[in-house]
């Protein structure tokens, strides 16, 4: 008799929770990452008999965009609370520019693979190329810095980290002018119109929300947390879910104001450590925060196993596949290097962040959002290219980033757990 299939999802979830808390202690030092373990288990409980239906983005559009968009949101606040440089222009000045030369570089290259290489319409091409370009805050947990004030925060963390808090939302005015272009192609009316709308909203005023609702939030938020009454003060509770509500109101209330939420919620982050850098309570929510994601994390790299498991690439062709590898060996890493020159940086720890742009969940995200805001008849094609350039990545950088660590570790004199 074949068991149930509610009490297998119940025993399945309960062996989840348990892996949150154990491998990343086990896997601490080995040259094998959680990404990867969860992407193997997803594969292998859907190619079990009693495994329910595909999870296929294209059958669960609203769902796919619900959990990776809270997926990210959950990341991107925690990236915020761990790090500990103050915010300025020279501390941040390789942020800057992976920001505003390596990302938008990126973009272009992707989008000329995907137009010339794979035969992509210009909106599905430029999707493609904005999808793919932000480094992940979810995937790159493993090269980013540790708790607030551990002292893992070097240089080469830093700029991973503070990237990744960043990217996400600067990436979302080129997937809105893809969408813009997919909507306009199936018009006669002239593009002027629809492109004015798109600078004006989508860049000017959403960025402009996302930044100015995020620091005021953060900075309200901030005082009530740790400058208040002392018995009205937030930090009192001692209660790491508080972070959760933080975040959930600054992402919802910049939302319903049509800003970029992304933006917000790491902007708010930001703003809330500088209100008080080395109080204790920092270390709660971030801990809070870090258990959740997780948790998140391994149940969507399940789902990703199972939908690999049950035939998301049976369509892939060569050519996309050389074009995922492309992305992640080449483009990446050769215009990261690019953005960087002129640092005074060891060409190790440049080579570095060049080589760890992990692209996970947030890609996932940024396409399913386009798909249910626009036509994109090459909808399979994108699937099918991103999750093979994410299982990629999931696999070469979760194989390579300890030994790489490790080594700068050893190289800049720093204490290893044993």
């Amino acid at each position: 008799m074949m068991p149930d299939l509610y009490i297998v999802t119940l025993a399945g979830l309960g062996l989840l929770v348990l892996l949150v808390a154990w491998l990343p202690m086990v896997l601490r030092r080995a040259p094998l990452s959680l990404p990867i373990i969860c992407v193997l288990a997803g594969y292998l409980a859907f190619s079990l008999p009693v495994a329910g239906p595909a999870p296929f983005p294209l059958w669960f559009p609203v769902a796919t965009e619900r959990l990776t968009e809270f997926v990210v949101i959950v990341a991107l606040m925690g990236a915020g609370l761990k790090l500990d440089r103050p915010f300025g222009w020279h501390g941040w000045r390789q942020v800057w520019r992976l920001l505003g030369i390596a990302m938008p570089l990126t973009i272009l290259a992707t989008a000329a693979l995907g137009w010339w290489w794979l035969g992509l319409g210009p909106a599905a091409a430029l999707l493609l190329g904005a999808a793919l370009a932000p480094t992940d805050p979810v995937l790159a947990a493993d090269v980013q810095v540790g708790p607030p004030r551990s002292g893992e925060e070097d240089d080469v963390r830093f700029g991973l980290t503070a990237e990744a808090g960043l990217n996400d939302g600067l990436a979302f005015p080129f997937v809105n002018l893809a969408i813009v272009a997919a909507l306009a192609a199936g018009t006669a009316g002239p593009w002027t119109a629809a492109f004015t709308g798109w600078v004006l909203v989508d860049v000017a005023w959403k960025l402009a929300a996302g930044i100015g609702i995020g620091w005021a939030a953060g900075h309200v938020l901030g005082w009530a947390t740790f400058r208040a009454h002392a018995r009205a003060r937030l930090s009192r509770t001692g209660d790491g879910f508080v972070a959760l509500g933080i975040m959930l109101l600054v992402y919802g209330v910049t939302e319903m104001a049509h800003g970029y939420g992304f933006v917000a919620v790491f902007v708010a982050a930001l703003a809330l450590r500088a209100a008080e850098r080395e109080h204790d309570y920092h270390d709660t929510m971030h801990a809070f925060i870090e258990q959740a994601e997780r948790l998140l994390m391994m149940l969507t790299l399940v789902l990703f196993g199972g939908v690999i498991a049950q035939g998301l690439f049976t369509s892939l062709t060569w050519a996309e596949a050389g074009v995922a590898i492309a992305i992640v060996f080449l483009v990446r890493p050769i215009l990261g290097w690019i953005s960087l020159a002129g640092l005074s940086w060891p060409r190790r720890e440049r080579a570095l962040v060049a080589f760890l742009g992990v692209r996970g969940i947030g890609s996932f995200y940024y396409i399913a959002y386009a798909l249910n805001h626009a036509p994109f008849p090459e909808g399979v094609q994108l699937w099918s290219v991103v999750g093979f350039v994410v299982l990629l990545s999931v696999v070469v950088h979760g194989v390579t980033v300890t030994p790489l660590m490790r080594g700068l570790d050893i190289q800049d004199g720093r204490n290893l757990d044993p």
